[in-house]
């Protein structure tokens, strides 16, 4: 009977290998998602052999990485409205057929063009997947209990999958090529849709939210032309016309946006959560530690790839001290919260993070693996570190009627630094001929966002509204 009815079977049923079956469905489609977000970095050099651009340059390649999180980031936030209106259910459904439909667009290409207007697809795809399995999570587990640890297990998931997603990537690109690290999707995406059909509660859809066409537009307008400035900047220049262009219509429609969100009676993205130092602060250590972190793996990935010619399974085992680290981390960030709340795990993962990219400064064509190793064991040490603690902050000082809608704002961010790493990092190696140098500003950088993020967590405190975590999502 569709999204209107609610499957007390799957909420109530006594066995555990049942009550499991709801949330291996769900995380099969949210792990396919995170999974896309860096599986794709290795990929890119030899996409951008197969699709050079004029001059070489890395813009082409920038926008196959972007074009998906900027969308992912724009939409985040209509994306939950749109569960809630039309049922959470069938928004993951369509949100997971839509991702295997553009998967297999992006696997086919013939042409770099279409292979980013695919990868745009993706990002709404995976904005509806999002926010649409937390809730769901939420009515197949009424429990408190028991969804804080779904939720736990959801949020590990996602990191593994973020982590494991440059070494997957190395093999599946050695192996059979670039085009590989899209069609694995297909089996997954698949499989997500049968067990969720079968396994997944649909709730009654609520149609009180509103949504807001316009403050939506606006949203996609300043990301996309801040991406698209900062990107074009790197080769381009920072005085060309189409670079001025974009930066000013990003800040036009940014200021637009929060005039309106400032009197919408029902905002997209209520301005008064952020009053809180709390709230605001992890927030934007959400957004400080993506810039980070998403910055350093496109250049590490082209470092390994095309400045040290270590090949693309070299570069993908390269990574692994870095992504073998955030399975560790993160359960520890996360017991620790849970003992002493989480400004101390955030100080400690930012503070080792920025150290780690610190000593990326070494880094040259002739560097010995082995000097590299501990700098990229600390910064997937640190980042893992520090999230579950920034969403326990998030979680903490958001009202308690306004945790979810908190939450996606903390995914929005992140999302939106992963987009402007990218973009950031990737113009400075686009610059000149001395990736080196460009490389050694990028970690500079990434070590100034994660020590602000250290600043931010000594003074935003702890929250004041939640409870005591439980199983935090990394």
């Amino acid at each position: 009977m569709g999204d209107r009815l609610v499957n007390d079977r799957a909420v109530s049923a006594p066995s555990s290998r049942r009550t499991r079956l709801p949330l291996i469905s769900l995380c099969i489609g949210y792990i396919m998602v995170i999974l896309d977000a860096t599986i794709v970095t290795v990929a890119l050099p030899p996409i951008g052999r197969e699709f050079p651009t004029a001059g070489g340059d890395l813009s082409g390649v920038q926008w196959v990485a972007d074009g998906y999180t900027v969308i992912f980031a724009a939409l985040l936030l209509s994306a939950g409205s749109i569960g809630d209106r039309f049922g959470g259910r069938s928004v993951f459904q369509v949100g997971l057929a839509l991702f295997v439909v553009t998967s297999a667009g992006c696997g086919l290409a013939p042409s770099l063009g279409f292979l980013i207007a695919m990868r745009l697809l993706q990002g709404v795809a995976a904005a509806l997947v999002v926010p649409t399995s937390l809730a769901l999570i939420r009515a197949s587990y009424p429990d408190r209990v028991s969804r804080a640890r779904a939720i736990g297990v959801w949020g590990m998931m996602g990191g593994l999958a973020a982590a494991s997603g440059p070494v997957l990537g190395g093999l599946l690109v050695a192996a059979l090529g670039w085009r590989a690290v899209f069609f694995v999707n297909l089996p997954i995406g698949v499989l997500g849709l049968l067990m969720t059909a079968r396994h997944v509660v649909a709730p009654r859809p609520v149609r009180t939210s509103r949504l807001d066409a316009p403050a939506q537009f606006l949203a996609v307008g300043t990301l996309g032309g801040l991406a698209y400035g900062i990107i074009e900047a790197g080769h381009a220049g920072w005085t060309a016309p189409g670079v001025l262009g974009a930066l000013a219509a990003a800040v036009l429609c940014l200021v637009a946006f929060l005039l309106r969100e400032s009197r919408a009676t029902d905002a997209m993205l209520p301005l008064h959560l952020f009053r809180d130092a709390a709230f605001s602060s992890a927030t934007a250590i959400g957004f400080l530690m993506n810039v980070g972190f998403y910055g350093q793996l496109f250049v590490v990935s082209f470092y390994f790839q095309q400045y040290r010619h270590d090949g693309v399974l070299l570069a993908g085992l390269a990574m692994l001290p870095q992504t073998a680290m955030v399975a560790v981390s993160s359960a520890l960030g996360g017991r620790l919260t849970a003992r002493s709340g989480p400004r101390a795990p955030m100080l400690v993962g930012l503070v080792t993070g920025a150290l780690g990219f610190l000593g990326l400064l070494v880094a040259g064509r002739t560097t010995p693996y082995a000097v590299l190793v501990l700098p990229l064991a600390a910064i997937g040490f640190g980042t893992a570190f520090t999230m579950p603690a920034a969403v326990a902050a998030v979680v903490e000082s958001a009202p308690g009627d306004r945790a979810g809608l908190a939450s996606g704002v903390l995914n929005a961010s992140r999302q939106v630094g992963s987009a402007m790493g990218v973009a950031v990092l990737g113009a400075l190696v686009a610059q000149g001929s001395d990736f080196a140098a460009g490389m050694r500003t990028g970690a500079w950088i990434s070590a100034a966002c994660f020590l602000a993020g250290a600043v931010l967590a000594l003074a935003g405190g702890d929250g004041q509204h939640g409870e005591e975590p439980r199983g935090i999502p990394a």
